[in-house]
């Protein structure tokens, strides 16, 4: 019997033992998935050395021939019983601490996780937009974006895969950073020192993908054993604290690293709350644990989506506790999210709704994604998905589909701006819709005629709303040229223009407005139209060359 129990006690410390080295799961029995796991092994080592103590089991032969018999487990009769109660003990504990931590025990903690929202004021918090650079480019544009470039080097494409496109700003340029993994076990054998660089694609303009190359990433989530991400930051680095979330950055410089966040519970086994973040070098495996204070400056998040979101719907959710039948003063965060720079910091931006509202929103939300400060901006307006139902029915002729919109301080109003792309994904428009009246659409081909279309639609809405100054009126000027030059961007060519009778001010105007604009030159004579504007590049609505027009 003893040499039966101590191959049962071996066989259940090597499962275990590999159980940990394939899962890599965290050993600290303060969270919940290692408590679990010890309550499991605890249970499988008492039976084996007291099973015996406590009866054995007996095959009874049937009572006729041809008739199975019965296994029967005869209870000891000085069976012992402390083993029970010590099994019984454990299981209590780790029940009573699931149970003793859920929101009936903890409602005020849940409430209070997320800090209490600080009311901003938009149209003096938030940067004004920069049509330049605007984030055209989402998450699955860029993603094809870099596997066409991984696709100019076939020897290359035939050995990684990409990994998760991670939007960032880097040396302040916003752009998707996109790694290279190893497309399974026997390209990791054949490659042990890692892939070959990552891929980069502007945000702002689908035309700027580079390929990276210099870094090996030899840590990864596509390696294996001691090369896998979370194995070597699990043994390395925080074998006893819970990780979550890892993204793929750039310093400054452009050297890849690995941000995977840290946590623990604050009430028993549940709330999860960042507490800071394992920086790694893809290359060297050379890491270094730090606090959310201590985070060098080109981290940009730290704090898990998912973390965010479920805080913001307990505040909302248990705004007066859970017995709050009437759902007094209740929200919830919109259907969707998505992450937003403003003034050099990255932000989780939702909207959000009373509980029961469909299409409405009492407001907007944005969380700092490395301190997880929050700041609300109380605008009652239309929801993310009510934006972009409301722009795919500006050109429901083409059948094309918005994606999740940013929302953009236009001259201090919100609006939502976003791409219209067809079944290819391929972006064909860009669409302005305003946030307080989501019936007031304006499309465009390019950025610019966006947002004159929405301007127009603007000052024909209820109200006669206007961009920038409430008196603006357009105005029509007839000039000479006195200083003309064009660049060309993902919006196409625009135009910059100097009048010698306005030199104080700057007109700037899209190509396709008018097909004189590349025949233009100094000296010429026109006449243009325009919304002033209190600062800024004047961005003009009609140009007309005279010359051409004279001859």
């Amino acid at each position: 019997m003893k040499k039966w129990k101590g191959k049962a006690v071996a066989l259940t410390l090597l499962l275990f033992a590999l159980y940990v080295l394939f899962n890599h799961p965290n050993l600290n029995p303060l969270y919940p998935e290692a408590a679990f796991l010890y309550c499991v092994l605890i249970t499988v080592l008492v039976g084996i050395f007291t099973l015996d103590k406590l009866g054995r089991v007996v095959t009874e032969p049937g009572a006729m021939p041809g008739v199975p018999g019965g296994v029967h487990f005869v209870k000891a009769v000085n069976a012992k019983r402390w083993p029970v109660v010590l099994v019984g003990a454990v299981w209590a504990v780790y029940l009573l601490i699931s149970v003793g931590s859920s929101f009936i025990f903890q409602v005020n903690a849940f409430r209070d996780q997320m800090p209490t929202l600080q009311e901003l004021d938009f149209a003096q918090d938030f940067k004004a937009v920069d049509a330049s650079q605007l984030p055209i480019v989402d998450e699955a544009m860029a993603r094809k974006l870099a596997d066409k470039k991984l696709g100019e080097r076939p020897s290359l494409g035939s050995q990684v895969v990409l990994g998760e496109p991670t939007l960032q700003q880097v040396d302040g340029k916003l752009v998707w950073a996109v790694p290279t993994l190893h497309s399974g076990v026997f390209k990791w054998l054949t490659n042990m020192e890692g892939t070959p660089g990552y891929v980069v694609v502007s945000a702002t303009n689908p035309q700027d993908v580079e390929y990276v190359d210099g870094y090996n990433l030899k840590y990864q989530p596509g390696a294996y054993l001691w090369q896998n991400l979370l194995f070597y930051a699990r043994f390395t680095a925080a074998p006893f604290t819970g990780l979550t979330d890892y993204s793929f950055e750039l310093d400054d410089t452009g050297r890849p690293y690995w941000v995977i966040t840290t946590y623990q519970y604050l009430r028993g086994f549940s709330l999860p709350e960042a507490t800071g973040a394992i920086v790694m070098d893809c290359a060297t495996g050379e890491s270094r644990r730090y606090a959310i204070a201590e985070l060098p400056e080109w981290v940009d998040r730290v704090q898990p989506e998912n973390f965010i979101m479920t805080q913001l719907n307990n505040k909302g959710e248990f705004v007066h506790g859970y017995l709050n039948f009437s759902d007094k003063d209740k929200y919830r965060t919109s259907e969707g999210d998505t992450l937003i720079y403003n003034n050099g910091h990255c932000y989780l931006f939702t909207g959000l709704t009373s509980v029961g509202g469909d299409q409405s929103a009492i407001g907007f939300v944005m969380v700092d994604m490395v301190t997880k400060e929050p700041h609300l901006y109380r605008i009652s307006g239309a929801t993310e998905t009510a934006a972009q139902r409301s722009a795919e029915g500006k050109v429901q002729q083409f059948g094309y589909q918005a994606a999740f919109p940013l929302i953009v301080n236009l001259n201090s109003r919100p609006t939502y701006f976003m791409t219209l792309k067809d079944d290819e994904g391929l972006i064909k428009q860009y669409a302005y819709v305003s946030v307080e009246d989501y019936q007031t659409v304006g499309v465009g081909d390019t950025v610019a005629e966006a947002r004159l279309s929405y301007e127009k639609a603007l000052r024909g809405s209820p109200g006669g709303a206007q961009i920038g100054n409430a008196n603006a009126e357009l105005a029509t000027l007839t000039g000479t040229v006195a200083r003309i030059g064009s660049e060309y961007g993902t919006s196409g060519t625009t135009y910059y223009l100097v009048l010698s009778e306005k030199p104080e001010l700057l007109f700037s105007v899209q190509g396709s407005l008018s097909d004189e604009l590349a025949l233009t030159r100094e000296g010429d004579r026109v006449k243009v139209s325009y919304y002033p504007r209190e600062s800024g590049t004047q961005e003009l609505t009609e140009f007309d060359n005279l010359q051409f027009t004279q001859n």
